[in-house]
């Protein structure tokens, strides 16, 4: 029997996106014959409770490190923590690379070791483990670093960089596999490798079993938070951050005080209070601020929007792609999506015709496009673009067609 590590800085209990990713992706080895062994963190993206009381963790050496069973699955997590300081954010970034180095040499006979970026320096260290164990490595870009992190403006340091980017070629060099999630990303870093032939498109997925489309009478939500209403109701639910251009949306929502139509934002991140400012100086009684939801609810939660909305920031949205947009459309509903123009989310949703998509980078112009779309928008055409967006996941993206991707390339490498 095969032995996979998956080493990922996201992992169950913990409730984002990357977690429920491999989460799947875990499973699915598993169910092929695999045996999997799990390296992350304790959860502090998103703890979500209930999912900790379904999952719960022991402590072992007073607490260097716990374990938890998943599905059947082993999994070790180093501890983590979102401290408020940026030293103690360093100390605990760097005891959970020693600390995952040092258990993840305590394995025995691993044939291949599996990571997702963010963060780069993951695909680092599995390298040399790699080497030490005799296991194939598999690095899975999910966002292109360090260029996100010096377009967006919160890596300036000359030095820094320069180490970053010889870790980013040291990291395509010497994995034997590299997948990444789209084409522009491909186009992007394909240059960046001496063998393109380890380089490789696999996308994302959406577990269809979990997110589907809902009648009315099976949306189950709060109504304190999710009011009956006949308004237009555009949703986002995921991270309040920088990679999301919040100031667009306040400038919309300035434009539409008067009209029935509704921002409802799901979620936590670091520019939270940035909106909740904006809200109250400007009195914006249409954009609703709701903490983070269980994944259960939210097919419910689409389905009680009109509307999905995602606004990227211009300076980040080249190297990211958010994995929402498949739960989205696998909920069969439309979107309202902000990005420049050949951005891996525009040329994804380009020819699909399940979205409303805005590539200007101007505020003020694409500001007017949207609230002149809004006012004007008929739901016929949401019904439409729903059915469009469902069809094109269960063709491609489902869970089922996208794991056996996985399976495939590992395949190749163990034969």
């Amino acid at each position: 029997m095969n032995k996979i590590l998956i080493h990922s800085i996201a992992f169950s209990p913990d409730g984002v996106s990357t977690a429920y990713l491999y989460n799947d992706l875990a499973l699915k080895f598993k169910e092929k014959g695999f045996k999997v062994k799990v390296l992350t963190t304790t959860p502090h993206f998103n703890v979500v409770q209930d999912e900790l009381n379904k999952q719960p963790l022991k402590r072992y050496l007073l607490g260097l490190y716990y374990s938890s069973n998943y599905k059947g699955i082993s999994v070790i997590h180093v501890p983590q923590k979102k401290f408020k300081s940026s030293v103690l954010r360093m100390f605990g970034f760097l005891y959970w690379h020693f600390a995952s180095f040092i258990l993840g040499l305590f394995e025995k006979k691993i044939d291949i070791i599996l990571s997702p970026s963010p963060p780069l320096t993951i695909g680092f260290i599995n390298i040399i483990l790699g080497k030490l164990k005799g296991a194939k490595v598999i690095y899975n870009v999910q966002e292109i670093y360090p260029d996100l992190l010096i377009e967006s403006g919160g890596l300036k340091s000359k030095g820094l960089i320069h180490i970053l980017k010889w870790l980013e070629k040291f990291v395509y060099k010497y994995s034997d596999k590299i997948t990444t999630i789209d084409k522009v990303f491909y186009d992007t870093i394909a240059n960046r490798f001496d063998d393109k032939t380890k380089l490789h498109i696999i996308p994302n997925f959406v577990d269809t079993s979990i997110y589907m489309p809902l009648s009315p009478e099976k949306i189950e939500i709060d109504d304190n938070y999710f009011p009956i209403s006949n308004s237009l109701k555009l949703m986002y639910a995921g991270n309040i951050g920088h990679a999301q251009d919040w100031n667009t949306l306040v400038k919309i929502a300035m434009h539409l005080k008067q009209e029935k139509i509704d921002f409802f934002i799901i979620g936590e991140g670091v520019m939270k209070p940035f909106l909740e400012k904006e809200i109250k100086n400007n009195q914006l009684t249409n954009i609703h601020i709701i903490p983070y939801q269980k994944r259960e609810s939210m097919p419910s939660l689409i389905a009680y929007s009109d509307l999905q909305f995602i606004f990227m920031s211009p300076q980040t949205a080249s190297h990211g792609f958010p994995s929402k947009v498949y739960t989205i459309m696998a909920c069969a509903k439309p979107m309202l999506v902000c990005s420049s123009t050949n951005t891996p989310i525009i040329n994804f949703l380009k020819d699909k015709n399940c979205a409303y998509l805005i590539e200007e980078n101007d505020t003020s112009t694409k500001t007017d496009k949207i609230v002149k779309l809004l006012k004007s928008i008929k739901k016929e055409e949401l019904t439409e673009m729903s059915k469009n967006g469902l069809d094109t996941i269960n063709l491609n993206y489902s869970k089922e067609v996208v794991t056996e991707m996985y399976i495939n390339l590992v395949n190749s490498l163990l034969s």
